[in-house]
Order: structure tokens, then sequence, then C-alpha cells
């Protein structure tokens, strides 16, 4: 399976649809999760997708050196990278160089034979953001979905829990 991108809106059923497919790709599987338990409604979104995994997965927390957490997984293992809006956000947050963390992942993706979905937030479909950080976070977010995608085989969009290809 090529690497796949999955975009979509919150709840649009994206990280379902990477971990069906990764589901289907391999009995082995690796979650990355790049979320960060700051505050008890995250703490509980992490144990909804937690409690969405039925068994056969292993997850490694990486809330920024996703390139290193990609090179922990194994060949046979399929791998969900959920999610790299929250990736994004962490980057930004800790004041790391966004566009060479995006570059070293472009160069993973290029390379790797490994089976590995990306989830992303296709964020600028809607209003402009009030504040400048929240306009410099959409357009960041929007780079990096198309970076990405340029390095993946496969793109899907998906709203309402159903995937429309973009690229194959």
């Amino acid at each position: 399976m090529p690497t796949t991108l999955l975009l979509g809106g919150a709840r649009s059923g994206k990280s379902r649809r990477a971990q069906d497919l990764a589901e289907q790709a391999s009995p082995h599987r690796v979650f990355i999760a790049t979320a960060e338990p700051l505050d008890e409604e995250m703490e509980s979104r992490i144990a909804r997708h937690q409690a969405d995994r039925v068994s056969g997965w292993r997850t490694l927390e990486t809330p920024l050196d996703l390139v290193s957490a990609l090179g922990e997984a194994e060949e046979n293992e399929a791998v969900v990278v959920d999610c790299l809006t929250l990736w994004l956000s962490n980057l930004m947050h800790h004041g790391r160089n966004v566009d060479a963390e995006i570059e070293k992942l472009c160069v993973t993706l290029f390379d790797t034979s490994k089976t590995v979905l990306l989830v992303s937030n296709e964020i600028g479909l809607g209003l402009v953001p009030e504040t400048k950080l929240g306009r410099s976070f959409r357009d960041a977010q929007g780079r990096l979905n198309q970076r990405v995608a340029s390095a993946c085989g496969v793109v899907e969009f998906v709203a309402a829990g159903l995937p429309l290809r973009l690229k194959s």
C-alpha cells in the first residue's frame, strides 16, 4: 500500500478510515499519536481514540519527533500517524523549525517502503481566523498538507465518513 494522506474536517471520519485501511493492510500495526494530554478534554479524546482501536495495535506517543517514530516502525507494520495538525501545533508551540521538520518528514515519506497512513485536518475551508496566530497556523497547515500530499502516493478527502480519492 502506498503512503496515504487522509484529509478532512473535525469528526469527518478520517481517523476511522486510516485505522480501517491499516487493519486491512497488516495484522501488525503501530499508532503514532501526536496529541499531548494537556487538559481533561484532550485526555478524554485520547481515551476515546484508544478505545476505538482493536487488538493488534501498539502505540508510540510522539508529539514532536515524528521522523524518529516512523523509523521505529517495523517493515511489516502498518503505521497510522494521527495527526499532522497536532504535530504542527506542537512544533510551533515548542519553537521548532517547521519548514525543516516538514522537509525531513517528506524525505522520509518519499523513501519509505512501509505502509504509512497520515491523518491531517483541512482547516482552510472555513472562516478566516481572527488573530494573526490563527491565520499563521492556518497557512502553515495548508502548506504542510500540500507538501505531504506531494510526498504521498494516495490522498483522500474524508467528509461525513465517506472517502473521496484526490490522488492515486
